[in-house]
């Protein structure tokens, strides 16, 4: 008999953990090949998972409405139908499965072949260590060293978690299903398509009740580890001015084209990037990573709380009608969690425009990964000073950029920011080309 672990999938660099959405299939159903057999939520979009695998769903582990780690068993799927009853009884008695994986659902094509296991009872084939993905995960956190144990608990020698917590002297407080040991492996391999956005209904605030503590969310869960990650990055901050009457003036032109003021912001920063080369990079422990295309990621705030930051994809080489066209079909994709990782976790620059909402002035936390963020106040009618020493009357925003001092220093922002200026205020046919 055969049986093989759905494990849970890896939808983006950041995840840790996934939520079970929904089963589109129940145990005992036939698995078609391109069939969606599970919806995820990963840290910013719900993500249907296809199979070419066909077979039959055998017992779900992980329940609609709860979360495992990447890398957990989340079901057990069988090749025949007779096999069924088998698998299910197997999973429900015993503690941890002998099996090996049809495949992560990592986001990417991936083949996996069963292989048989040894009958002499040790834990280590072909020179490997063999342990379950949980056994592995605890041995790290316990700091035990897997190669101590010779044989393991499990079916053929294989390593659980509770040998490492014997070892480490801890009493396992859980169990996870067992099923039965592989066979022989299938004629052909068995690959998991990347996955395919799910449409989402439209999110609704969150009902807050006095008194209570409410559970963050999968998406605010992801924004507070990125924002504890951007602490150890020693930043800096510089302010400047810009007037945009020229910039207002244009964006009364096009609005009715369709354009909108978040693209032509994008734009604005994006050809100004093109001579600044230096900001649209980011750090890594190798040196300083210089990016091949322009992303310029903008925040987004979600409505059922966190944000999310959509990104547009060589916004330097775009014209401002198929700029604006990109940027609404982004912001309803995002309201909708259908957006592809690859749309919000690419960004080399980011936008945080809270003008909108009539803030003056603030700064922005810098993302992981990236050397600069822009923090975008509204604009405001300002008295000021003219040339021939008379006062006027012009619109003004107040701009604040942080960067990582590690690759960017304060003359470069202050370059930067300077052209950005020069480019809303007297060059602004260069944002309609």
């Amino acid at each position: 008999m055969s049986i093989y672990e759905v494990f849970m999938p890896a939808l983006s660099s950041t995840m840790t953990e996934g939520k079970i959405v929904s089963w589109a299939k129940s145990p005992g159903d036939k698995v078609e090949k391109g069939e969606t057999v599970v919806v995820v939520e990963s840290d910013k979009a719900d993500m249907d998972v296809e199979s070419f695998y066909e077979g039959y769903l055998a017992h779900i582990i992980v329940q609609a409405g709860d979360s495992a780690p990447v890398g957990e068993a989340i079901a057990y799927i069988v090749e025949t139908e007779a096999e069924i009853a088998t698998a299910s009884s197997q999973a429900k008695s015993t503690s941890e499965a002998v099996v090996q994986p049809v495949a992560a659902m990592s986001g990417a094509s991936t083949t996996a072949t069963p292989t048989t296991a040894n009958s002499n009872g040790s834990n280590h084939r072909s020179g490997r260590v063999v342990a379950s993905p949980r056994a592995k995960k605890l041995a790290k956190e316990l700091k035990v060293e897997l190669d101590k144990i010779t044989a393991g608990s499990g079916p053929f020698g294989r390593i659980v978690a509770a040998d490492i917590e014997a070892l480490a002297g801890k009493v396992s407080t859980t169990t996870t299903p067992v099923v039965a040991p592989v066979v022989a492996p299938p004629e052909t391999p068995v690959n998991i398509p990347a996955p395919v956005a799910k449409p989402a209904p439209t999110p609704t605030p969150v009902s807050v009740v006095p008194g209570t503590t409410t559970p963050f969310n999968t998406l605010q869960n992801a924004v507070n580890r990125s924002m504890v990650a951007s602490l150890a990055v020693p930043v800096f901050r510089v302010g400047y001015t810009i007037t945009t009457d020229a910039l207002d003036k244009l964006y009364k032109q096009l609005k009715s084209k369709g354009v909108t003021m978040s693209a032509l912001l994008a734009k604005a920063v994006a050809v100004t990037l093109q001579k600044h080369p230096l900001l649209n990079a980011s750090y890594s422990d190798q040196g300083i990573v210089h990016h091949s295309g322009i992303n310029i990621a903008v925040a987004v705030a979600m409505d059922d709380g966190g944000l999310i930051t959509p990104v547009l994809q060589n916004a330097d080489q775009l014209d401002i009608y198929s700029l604006s066209r990109n940027w609404k079909s982004l912001v309803d994709r995002a309201r909708a969690k259908q957006l592809q990782p690859e749309e919000y976790s690419t960004g080399t620059f980011t936008i945080s425009n809270l003008g909108m909402f009539g803030v003056d002035t603030f700064d922005a936390i810098l993302p992981p990964g990236q050397g600069s963020i822009l923090a975008i106040g509204a604009s405001r009618p300002q008295v000021v000073a003219t040339p021939d020493g008379m006062f006027g009357v012009k619109q003004q925003m107040q701009v604040n950029i942080t960067c990582d001092h590690r690759i960017i220093y304060g003359a470069h922002a202050a370059a930067f920011l300077k052209d950005l200026a020069s480019c809303i205020e007297t060059n602004t046919q260069s944002l309609t080309m």
